[in-house]
């Protein structure tokens, strides 16, 4: 469920995109998701500070939203969101490279060979892109996309670390609250547009309450009850909702060699899943 809403999120922010900036767009949807857990305050269990977390919270609340969401509006703004979302699918295996690094996991040889595959899949799908009015630039914007999803893995290993301690809804709100403190400067240093369409407003609405609570919510609840890992093995599946979303309601379109490139990080993915044995 949360992967089905990250995917249909980039097409929801491609059309808000169109009429306001990036920074509104991030802020109003942080704002948004705030004032709902402001209504729901009491519901969000009774907070046990420990000392010493106040690092891990920050440094989950810059990675994301903070740090994630200035790189993705950019790769927005120059990729398109089938592409953007095709990089999504490096991030499970970028998370087991970290956790080898920092929670001293193990990593095989089969998960850095597949690493490896998929990152010259998505090097490929970047530069066979063509220039479009919906993708202007898209090298820049899938290497953008790809910061945004190193953001997303340092926020997921923070992540698991904070679950054992506090629970998903306060990690949420969280999150929600520091988005729209962080960007509210932004926000207010560029005009809001005269003229804006319902669909634009729909498209925030839609990404303040069914993404930032919905989609969060539900993948930090799954983070605490299942390994890293395993849930951001589940992050493979945003590529393929996404590239349908968009087909349907943006008319995107991937070439044949683009088709084919997506292939090769799909097999990248699949060469480095553990086997049943291990």
């Amino acid at each position: 469920m949360a992967t089905f809403l990250w995917g249909s999120s980039f097409i929801a922010l491609k059309i808000a995109f169109v009429e306001f900036h990036p920074a509104q767009v991030i802020f109003f949807r942080m704002l948004i998701a705030t004032l709902c857990f402001m209504l729901v305050f009491r519901r969000l269990g009774n907070v046990s500070y420990q000392k010493g977390d106040w690092k891990y919270l920050a440094g989950m609340c810059l990675f994301e939203p903070c740090l994630y969401f200035i790189f993705e509006s950019i790769a927005l703004k120059n990729t398109s969101a089938s592409q953007a979302g095709v990089i999504t699918s490096l991030l499970p295996l970028m998370v087991a490279v970290g956790a080898y690094f920092f929670l001293k996991e193990q990593l095989s040889k089969k998960t850095v060979l597949g690493f490896i595959v998929a990152v010259a899949g998505a090097i490929s799908l970047s530069l066979l892109g063509s220039e479009t009015e919906r993708a202007p630039n898209p090298v820049m914007g899938n290497f953008f996309e790809f910061l945004a999803m190193a953001c997303a893995c340092g926020y997921t290993l923070l992540l698991k670390h904070l679950t054992l301690r506090y629970s998903a809804l306060f990690l949420t709100a969280l999150q929600s609250a520091s988005g729209a403190v962080f960007f509210f400067p932004a926000a207010l240093w560029f005009p809001v547009p005269a003229n804006y369409s319902v669909d634009s407003l729909i498209a925030i609405f839609y990404l303040g309450i069914m993404v930032s609570i919905g989609a969060y919510g539900l993948y930090n609840y799954a983070v605490s009850k299942i390994s890293a890992s395993q849930a951001t093995a589940y992050i493979n599946f945003i590529p393929v909702f996404t590239i349908i979303i968009a087909f349907f309601i943006l008319d995107e379109r991937l070439t044949i060699w683009q088709i084919a490139a997506c292939g090769v990080i799909v097999t990248g993915i699949l060469l480095s899943k553990p086997s049943n044995n291990n």
